[in-house]
């Protein structure tokens, strides 16, 4: 929603959902669900808001969390409140909290966040800290945050704060990152669909061609944990986003069931919901016998999938890019039926994803078969690792020098139509 206060100020105001908790089991806080599309700022709110005070009639303690880069390449700031437990004894409260960043640099533009949560009803002697968060996400430059929380008692818990982001070189050229002075909020749906992407004016775009595994390195684990997941599913994302490709592939697997759970062809949008449905169809536990007995399954699935990927293919793509955690096997896949099949003309890119590679530094069972197709590899521990696989994907996919790969690209692009 755009609208105009008292010193007419352009503004957006976003729901932000916030993740609560309690150290003590025997109490919760309960956000309240989200009410209508349109939110008014109460005049008693902006005064606190424009004043600038740090206000404490409601004691509590905020914490602004620093910003951190993802791997969906955009930064990640937001903060931590705590409250005593006793500051909120009763029968019951509500607490409404909004805040509202301003770029420092560029114009006067705030973006308003606003969440409502209800409290149950608490005992005057509990012990203990209510905690509190929220998140939201900057693209580079510096920002200020004015930042409050009221309870129905109209006690009011202030605090502002300045916020700076800075693009790391390498990163500054690739799409997937926000333009500068831009706020959003953060989207809690992992698998929520990927707005539209402003493709570059040119008849060139490239198609790629992604194999995504979804299987975790540690036999131990059924599934992969919720932080991993989101790690792939945000790079996923970050491919999606660059404007030089027009069209996507995408065969996602599982090696412990041993077989495909998702795939599209040629298409100009990933479908994340559709994907996370297919992730989700990953029972727990649940493996065919037949798999049991049968040592060599593992390496026979993965043998068919690369095949099937890696051999020659009419059209081929521009590109092909293998995610995933490293995959580990009993038995080695066949090379001598890689080579049956012939080898795809597309360059080959395996983005290893793996946040402690001292834990298994070897070589695993995709890597092994790699030189077969002259394939680079690119480990991927931090954000910032990303952004160099990314940088050397698309220049090695260019079908020529005139393919651009950068934002301030991009824009030009966009100005042409």
């Amino acid at each position: 929603m755009v609208f105009s206060n008292h010193r007419s100020i352009r503004a957006r105001v976003y729901l932000l959902g916030l993740s609560l908790s309690l150290p003590c089991a025997s109490q919760t806080l309960a956000p309240s669900s989200f009410g209508g599309s349109q939110h008014h700022v109460l005049n008693t709110d902006m005064a606190v808001l424009r004043s600038g005070e740090t206000r404490d009639d409601l004691a509590c303690q905020v914490v602004p969390l620093p910003p951190k880069l993802g791997f969906d390449l955009q930064f990640l700031a937001g903060y931590r409140v705590s409250i005593p437990l006793k500051a909120l004894a009763g029968s019951g409260d509500k607490l409404r909290m909004l805040f509202r960043i301003l770029p420092l640099d560029e114009g006067n533009r705030y973006t308003y966040f606003v969440d409502r949560h209800s409290v149950p009803a608490i005992e005057p002697d509990a012990a203990g800290h209510a905690v509190l968060s929220g998140q939201y996400v900057l693209g580079p430059g510096r920002y200020r945050v004015e930042w409050l929380m009221r309870n129905r008692a109209e006690q009011v818990c202030a605090k502002n704060w300045e916020i700076e982001t800075n693009t790391a070189e390498n990163l500054d050229a690739l799409a997937a990152t926000r333009g500068a002075y831009t706020v959003a909020p953060r989207d809690l749906d992992l698998f929520s669909a990927e707005p539209p992407v402003l493709r570059s004016a040119t008849d060139d775009l490239l198609h790629v061609k992604i194999l995504v595994n979804f299987t975790p390195s540690d036999p131990r684990d059924l599934r992969l944990r919720q932080y991993d997941l989101r790690n792939i599913i945000s790079i996923v994302r970050a491919i999606s986003r660059e404007p030089n490709v027009g069209t996507f592939s995408v065969v996602a697997f599982n090696m412990q069931q041993e077989r495909i759970i998702f795939e599209q062809d040629s298409v100009s949008r990933i479908d994340f919901p559709g994907l996370g449905e297919a992730i989700e169809s990953i029972e727990e536990g649940m493996i065919d016998v037949a798999l049991l007995g049968d040592e060599e399954s593992g390496s026979r699935f993965l043998t068919e999938v690369l095949q099937q990927h890696l051999g020659e293919q009419e059209p081929a793509p521009d590109a092909i890019v293998i995610l995933g955690p490293k995959l580990l096997l009993d038995k080695k896949v066949s090379v001598e039926r890689l080579v049956e099949v012939g080898q795809t003309r597309s360059p080959i890119f395996y983005f290893i994803y793996d946040t402690m590679p001292s834990a298994y530094p070897w070589r695993d069972a995709i890597s092994n078969v790699l030189r077969l197709y002259k394939g680079l590899e690119y480990t991927i521990t931090l954000p910032k690792d990303l952004g160099k696989a990314m940088h050397s994907f698309l220049s090695r996919s260019a079908p020529n020098s005139e393919k651009v790969t950068s934002r301030q690209s991009e824009n030009e692009a966009a100005g042409q139509e």
